[in-house]
């Protein structure tokens, strides 16, 4: 009964965090939006209307907004914005959720439940990606493991494929819950068998109607390999400490006591053995999963994108909260364990969630830009100038000036960048083939067997350029953004 009011409370908390980002989403946040109404308009996997793609990094979350956006329908016109309100709200209740089951299930008090919600909902870097699945990936691992500690296995098979359907580098999480679960393990078979039902259909569609079973942004974000100069993913949080170090602190704060404390557990796993204690290798999976996911991002030759970040904060972080209220709980069934450290280490948890919402706050009520943002453009400047260039282009196809994701979703029109055309896809694969190594280029060759390597690049009309400082002349628009300053975007002939 006491745990009734957290998914509710969480619905709130997502709710109120949507509306305060919701008019500026981040430019990869509309490629999503930008599937999704496609999906619901068109019943087309594409980013701009006619031309299929596969640069949805989360076909689950486009598949959610894509259903919510056709409910939208309704009023007459599609909103797929208010599907992801809507899909921000769910998935914070299914957070909330999570918590009240693993709340029971190792009898924690209520406010570590509604701390371990804030300290998830609230990450400015998690806020500032909002369009993306940023938020349904702390949603399903979370469920995952309250699966796992339930000894469920066939509902644990069934998030272990949703967990790769949100984002197939999320098997991580799945295979060292699994194998490190005794209740998944012992019925292995089960939870596999169930997860290959359940995610295998996408799967084979994606392999032979759009050409790859992996999204083509793995390829893609591998080519930009030097876009942030000499900063990678592993280097990635003192890039932004550089120019937002209190942001950093308290966004990965959690992760890095969670990051600790996962190193005092092994030492004491090994070190001891508490027959009755509680069953934690789901809950340490969870932190153990998100280490292993910044060691292999930092190995894949990614770009430090902050987004990226936002599934090793969120988890091991998680995973800090839940491990020091379980620690809490058991003080109090045990003599020899005290209250004080717990309380205390929570307590700070506690003030590293408020820091984050005084620095979500202090950006402004509603925001005017994401905490952390580097487009080129505002979301309101993007949406001006996608409208305009949709009636001037009047069907004409225009080459992309980087950044697609606001101009396709309000120009429904043939604007042409690696994320929407797969001409541009297709040589890079044909490079990487021509440059790999055996098994690098051997798991091309399979991902993308069905996938037409020597298609020709598609005809384009016109360009559109970005420069800086106000626009001047026919066919160009001045932009604003807090990153940049003032820019133009012009429209051009090609040549």
């Amino acid at each position: 009964m006491r745990f009734r009011w957290l998914p509710w409370a969480a619905a709130l908390l997502g709710l109120l965090s949507f509306l305060l980002v919701r008019g500026s989403l981040t430019d990869d946040g509309y490629i999503t939006l930008a599937y999704a109404k496609n999906l619901a308009l068109h019943g087309e996997w594409a980013l701009v209307p006619g031309i299929t793609a596969n640069s949805a990094t989360s076909p689950l979350d486009v598949l959610l907004l894509g259903l919510l956006t056709l409910v939208t329908r309704v009023s007459g016109a599609a909103h797929p914005v208010v599907a992801l309100g809507a899909l921000t709200v769910l998935s914070s209740a299914a957070i909330g959720w999570a918590w009240q089951r693993l709340a029971r299930s190792f009898g924690l008090a209520t406010w570590v439940g509604l701390l371990g919600v804030v300290i998830v909902v609230v990450n400015p870097f998690l806020l500032s990606a909002t369009g993306l699945e940023v938020l349904l990936v702390p949603a399903i691992l979370l469920w995952l493991t309250v699966f796992a500690v339930e000894g469920r296995p066939v509902l644990f098979g069934v998030f272990a494929a949703l967990t790769v359907l949100t984002r197939l580098d999320l098997v991580v999480f799945v295979l060292i819950i699994t194998f490190g679960t005794r209740a998944i393990r012992q019925h292995f078979w089960r939870a596999f068998g169930t997860a290959v039902l359940v995610a295998a259909p996408w799967f084979l569609f994606s392999w032979f109607a759009l050409g790859s079973f992996i999204p083509d942004t793995l390829v893609i974000k591998q080519d930009q390999e030097g876009l942030f100069g000499a900063w990678g993913y592993f280097s990635g949080p003192v890039m932004y400490f550089l120019y937002q170090p209190v942001t950093v602190i308290f966004t990965f704060a959690a992760a890095v006591a969670g990051a600790v404390i996962l190193l005092a557990w092994l030492g004491l796993r090994f070190a001891r053995r508490w027959e009755d204690f509680p069953a934690l290798a789901p809950v340490v999976g969870l932190g153990m999963g998100g280490v292993v996911y910044y060691i292999v991002y930092s190995t894949l030759g990614v770009g430090p994108y902050h987004w990226y970040y936002v599934t090793p904060t969120a988890t091991i972080g998680s995973f800090a909260v839940l491990m020091t209220g379980i620690w809490l709980a058991e003080s109090g069934r045990r003599p020899g364990l005290r209250k004080a450290a717990p309380l205390t280490a929570l307590g700070l948890a506690w003030v590293t969630a408020l820091g984050m919402v005084s620095i979500d706050l202090a950006q402004g009520v509603p925001w005017p830009s994401p905490v952390i943002f580097g487009n080129w453009a505002s979301s309101t400047d993007y949406a001006r100038v996608g409208r305009e260039l949709g009636q001037r282009l009047n069907g004409a196809s225009v080459a992309g000036p980087g950044e697609i994701g606001t101009l396709a979703y309000y120009c429904d029109c043939q604007i042409l960048d690696v994320f929407s055309d797969r001409s541009q896809v297709a040589s890079i694969v044909r490079k990487r083939i021509a440059e790999d190594g055996a098994v690098s280029r051997l798991g091309l060759r399979i991902n993308y067997h069905w996938f037409d390597r020597n298609q020709p690049p598609r005809q384009v009309d016109y360009r559109l350029l970005y420069g800086k400082g106000p626009a001047s002349g026919p066919d160009s628009w001045t932009v604003y953004s807090a990153a940049k300053g003032i820019g133009h975007f012009t429209l051009e002939p090609a040549r």
